[in-house]
């Protein structure tokens, strides 16, 4: 008798240029809100030292901690080990990945923004990533 492989987890690679914030909180929404379902990465094209505080502190405010988030380099493994690469805002400085589940979701810049500014931009991500849930076909937990 043949066993049925076990059905592999969905996964998605969120990309922006430096730790402004954008694929931080996009990354803690799809943790969340998938409770383990789909396999969640964050990168930039070009990493700085530490994520954005106030982006930090925007998602703290909706009961994500994001604060274990670590700047990584975009790293081709990570492309290819992601059913979905979600770029964000970053144009010429975030690569097409053809064969990919690609989207390119049009961002305001969080950095140097305060508190104000920036949860709009949370809020438009959790909208996003909530349909991108839905393409992966799994279920919001909350």
């Amino acid at each position: 008798m043949s066993e049925t492989p076990a059905p592999t987890k969905p996964s998605a690679l969120f990309v922006c240029v430096h730790n402004a914030g954008r694929s931080q909180m996009a990354a803690g929404f799809l943790r969340a809100l998938s409770d383990g379902a789909v396999d969640v990465r964050s990168a930039g094209s070009m990493p700085a030292e530490q994520i954005n505080p106030v982006a930090v502190e925007a998602m703290l405010e909706v009961g994500i901690d994001i604060r274990d988030e670590k700047p990584k380099m975009l790293a081709p493994e990570a492309v290819e080990a992601s059913d979905a690469v979600i770029t964000m805002g970053c144009g010429d400085a975030c690569p097409y990945y053809p064969g990919k589940n690609y989207q390119d979701w049009e961002l305001d810049d969080p950095a140097g923004q305060g508190i104000d500014a920036i949860r709009p931009i949370r809020d438009e991500i959790e909208r996003r990533v909530r349909g991108l849930l839905v393409e992966l076909g799994v279920t919001p937990a909350a």
